[in-house]
Order: C-alpha cells, then structure tokens, then sequence
C-alpha cells in the first residue's frame, strides 16, 4: 500500500494516516530520509581495508556492499542520517564526517 499524498494540503485530522504503521513490508527504501543529514562520511579508499565494520554497525543499511567490499556507489545519501557511527566505529579512520555540502572529494 502506497499513501497518495498529492492532495496532503487538503487533508482533514482523520485523513491522516496512523503514526509508526508500516502498511507495507520494505516500503523504507521510497522514504529519503537523508535529507536532514547535517554531515556525511567521506572515504579515503587508500585507508580502508574493507574490514566493513562501516556495513555492520549502519544503522540506516547506508554502506552498500558489492563482491564482499565496499561497492564502487558505496554510500547511500538518499537514507544517511550522518549520525557517524560508520567514522566512530572505522578501526583505521577511513572515514571523516564533513559537514554536508562541504566539497572534499573521497579519495579514489
């Protein structure tokens, strides 16, 4: 079930749908929710050892994996929340938290 929102501005109290109900399985993935990010991680590529702590630890599944290392579009900015724990949990500091629309390129 998908919420068609297109006239939201001229819904009533009760046409609001329920909060914290999920109408339908995996329907996160249309939600982005990587907007109210105020930072992002940057990866220095030369410094990670694919160890993919970073996957495990995402609260967000933000870490995309491909072949069992980090994928090429390794991170997902559409879900991100930037909360750091990807950078606070890295054993070699591969990742930086920079403020988001800060122009640091990830190092290839």
């Amino acid at each position: 079930m998908k919420w068609d929102i297109s006239k939201l501005d001229e819904w009533k109290t009760d046409d609001f749908p329920m909060g914290a109900v999920i109408p339908e399985a995996g329907n996160s993935k249309y939600y982005r929710t990587g907007g109210w990010r105020s930072q992002r991680p940057v990866l220095d590529r030369n410094v990670c050892t694919n160890c993919l702590t970073c996957w495990i630890v995402c609260p967000d599944t933000s870490i995309r994996v491909a072949d069992e290392r980090l994928a090429d579009d390794w991170f997902d900015e559409d879900h991100c929340k930037g909360c750091g724990v990807c950078a606070n949990e890295c054993p070699v500091e591969a990742l930086t938290m920079v403020p988001e629309g800060c122009e640091i390129p990830e190092v290839k």
